[in-house]
């Protein structure tokens, strides 16, 4: 299946400071991330907070340009931000945001901001009351402001917004990290319902793995601006072959595994001073002397097929530890 989305390379870098009157130093906040996506299918893009995810879905959608690499879409080039093909282009790719009452307008009704992109895009605002069918929402709730809306219902509407356009892809960050628990299931349901009936691609973006393998068809792993793991979500869940994914997994509550969990130690390096060799050496458990002075390439593995970034990856963990 050719893809829909195709990322190569992508490095992305900010200028900041170390403190007020410090040299300006280059963050790399994505370091050289490839990626593809198929029509219909979910690639879930996991990672701790400040690994890159969320600056990888926006470089994928042409909110900002990369530094470095290219973004492909159906083989084709993005175009320049701004100009009147990526306007065309971006209506067919959509992004449903963490926040969903810090992404709709507190002025405007529901209604209102569901019609507002088929104006802009020449479509019948008609077509809003099926929108908001689609997604559980009532027709007398259109006439509602987001505050008067739970959390849910509000995300109901983000997703209804970025569905008017009839887009190819959806890029969701964060989509149920500001949601109540009970209510995260009814919205997990509601998007892969969404990608059954309309055949959308998504780029799944959470630090909820659970959430990720239950809609996910691939499984990619970040760890400080790169990608150290990618594959199918059961084996990768099953038996993670970075220590990283290792890490992240024995997080996942489980019954009768107490006691299981990986702790690593210290934090995560600094993005504007990254580590030599492999950026995860200094938390590994397994690093060897190589780890420290040369960086693994993501690279399939000879036993599976595995596409891994570690220099230990062609043995089991426990045999390299």
């Amino acid at each position: 299946m050719s893809a829909l989305l195709e990322a190569r390379g992508l490095v992305r870098r900010y200028r900041m400071r170390r403190g007020l009157f410090g040299a300006p130093v280059a963050l790399r906040a994505v370091d050289g991330v490839s990626l593809a996506l198929a029509p219909g299918r979910t690639l879930g893009l996991v990672g701790e907070s400040g690994c890159g995810k969320s600056t990888t879905g926006r470089l994928v959608l042409g909110l900002e340009a990369p530094d470095d690499g290219a973004v492909l879409v159906e083989g084709r080039p993005m175009p320049p931000p701004a100009s009147a093909e990526w306007r065309r282009l971006r209506a067919r790719m959509q992004m449903v945001f963490q926040d969903p009452l810090g992404a709709l307008d507190r002025r405007l009704t529901i209604g209102a901001q569901v019609a507002e992109p088929l104006v802009i895009h020449g479509l019948d605002p008609a077509r809003m009351p099926a929108l908001l069918a689609g997604v559980g929402l009532r027709p007398d709730q259109a006439a509602r402001y987001p505050h008067e809306l739970s959390g849910g219902q509000r995300q109901r509407a983000v997703i209804a917004r970025a569905l008017a356009t009839d887009p190819s892809l959806l890029v969701c960050d964060e989509p149920i990290s500001a949601l109540d628990v009970s209510i995260q299931a009814q919205v997990m349901n509601l998007l892969q319902d969404v990608q059954e009936r309309l055949g959308l691609a998504m780029l799944f973006i959470s630090h909820d793995l659970r959430a990720v393998r239950q809609v996910s068809h691939r499984v990619a792993v970040m760890y400080l601006g790169r990608i150290v793991e990618e594959g199918e979500p059961d084996a990768v869940f099953a038996t993670p072959a970075h220590p990283y994914t290792r890490a992240l997994v024995s997080a996942i509550p489980r019954r009768g595994r107490a006691g299981a969990r990986i702790v690593l130690k210290g934090d995560p390096p600094n993005p504007a001073a990254r580590p030599t060799g492999c950026a995860f050496h200094p938390r590994c458990a397994h690093a060897v002397a190589r780890c420290s002075a040369e960086a693994p390439v993501l690279a399939p593995r000879a036993m599976d097929g595995r596409i891994v970034a570690c220099h230990l990856a062609e043995a089991p963990l426990a045999e390299a530890a």
